[in-house]
């Protein structure tokens, strides 16, 4: 509420107490209505409901009465304590009253009875230890958004003369985070920026992810060098990770205007979307191994350098997006998806490009998935409202490697 409605002529009237008395029993039994119908076991009633009107139709109490202990055991996988022994205590009533109407004998009623309260009370037990386990979970879970947060940071809409978007997407879904990374930062020496992807998967993962991710935002103010910085992420990695642990990453820095610099360390190449709308891979002229491995390849990265004018986009991602397949085993082409999505703004692009990648898998990654896409608006048109609402006419999809 604004500070001119708290203290002006905009105020609203106050309510008589009984009035606002009212409202708030009102409310109350609201509030405590929902809750009930939220916990109402609706289904373990609708099953006990049809073995009870089965029972009344056919009238062979023993065949159907023991089918009552599928009400709590049911139950206990959606109600809490409370609903099932709700329902538990309405199977046995139910039960009772019908085993008496059967003629069922009292030894063999007794035995139905005994197994129903004996299946109510496990699936009470089991109940409680499925609320605890889904507390222990929501808990996780927000600790590891709070670590996302604090790994993963946001990336604003607009970094230094570039347009910005990220979307990522953990295939631990219960975790959210994954071995995935990337960062977009502006430096004295430009912005500069890294996307990769950390071999394995669950903490140690995430825990390599951060390494790199210090060690960047670290050495990317530091050195003025694009390889010194990947050099000395290649140091720290190499006295922290195990012999078969590696990172396959791209760094790119923007130096100086229509300059871009990338080093390819054993990463899927970016695509490159120039102002008219054509896409390029940009390959090294050389293949690098990952970040971690270069003492057992011998091999160094090399610095590229792109023309990067107005209008042009940088499209960085990790294999869980390329290597995507749908029901038939088939790749998601994002190459043709980003044809087909291209825009003036990242937001909306990667968006489109988000909701296609999950379309194709079917509604879930079994990979971690990054994309961030930079774009250099016009000179003077970065902050115009409504500014690149046109898609771009995007060519087809060129097979020529970027220069080096």
């Amino acid at each position: 509420m604004s500070h001119a409605r708290d203290l002006g002529g905009g105020r609203r009237p106050a309510r008589p107490f009984s009035v606002r008395v009212a409202g708030a029993r009102t409310s109350a039994r609201k509030r405590a209505l929902a809750q009930l119908a939220a916990g109402t076991p609706v289904l373990p009633a609708l099953v006990v409901f049809v073995v009870v009107v089965a029972d009344l139709a056919d009238g062979a109490g023993m065949i159907w009465l023991p089918l009552l202990v599928a009400g709590p055991a049911l139950a206990a996988t959606t109600n809490g304590p409370r609903g099932v022994f709700w329902v538990g205590f309405l199977t046995a009533m139910l039960g009772a009253l019908l085993g008496v109407r059967d003629g069922v004998p009292g030894r063999e009623l007794i035995a139905v009875l005994a197994a129903l309260v004996t299946v109510t009370l496990a699936s009470g037990l089991a109940s409680v230890l499925r609320g605890r386990r889904e507390r222990v979970l929501a808990a996780v879970r927000s600790v590891a958004e709070t670590a996302q947060h604090a790994l993963l940071k946001p990336v604003p809409a607009t970094v230094g003369p570039f347009q910005a978007a990220v979307r990522y997407s953990a295939a631990a879904a219960e975790a959210r985070i994954g071995g995935d990374l990337y960062a977009l930062i502006p430096t004295p020496h430009g912005v500069r920026l890294i996307v990769g992807d950390v071999r394995g998967k669950g903490l140690p993962a995430v825990g390599t992810a951060a390494l790199v991710l210090g060690v960047f935002r670290e050495a990317a103010h530091d050195e003025p060098d694009l390889l010194a910085v990947v050099e000395r992420i290649e140091r720290s990695l190499a006295r922290n990770l195990g012999h078969d642990d590696f990172v396959t990453a791209v760094v790119a820095g923007y130096p100086r205007a229509g300059h871009l610099e990338v080093v390819n360390c054993g990463h899927a190449p970016p695509l490159l979307v120039s102002a008219a709308g054509s896409i390029s891979a940009v390959e090294p002229p050389h293949p690098a191994p990952p970040l971690g491995l270069r003492a057992l390849a011998g091999h160094t990265p090399a610095l590229q350098t792109l023309p990067f004018a107005d209008g042009d986009q940088l499209l960085l991602y990790t294999d869980g997006v390329t290597e995507a397949r749908d029901g038939g085993r088939a790749f998601y082409p994002l190459a043709e998806g980003l044809e087909r999505h291209v825009s003036h703004e990242p937001a909306r692009t990667l968006d489109a490009l988000h909701d296609e990648l999950l379309a194709h898998v079917g509604g879930r990654l079994h990979d971690d998935a990054a994309l961030l896409l930079i774009r250099k608006p016009a000179t003077g048109r970065a902050a115009a409202p409504g500014a690149g609402q046109t898609g771009l006419a995007a060519a087809p999809v060129s097979g020529a490697k970027c220069c080096s």
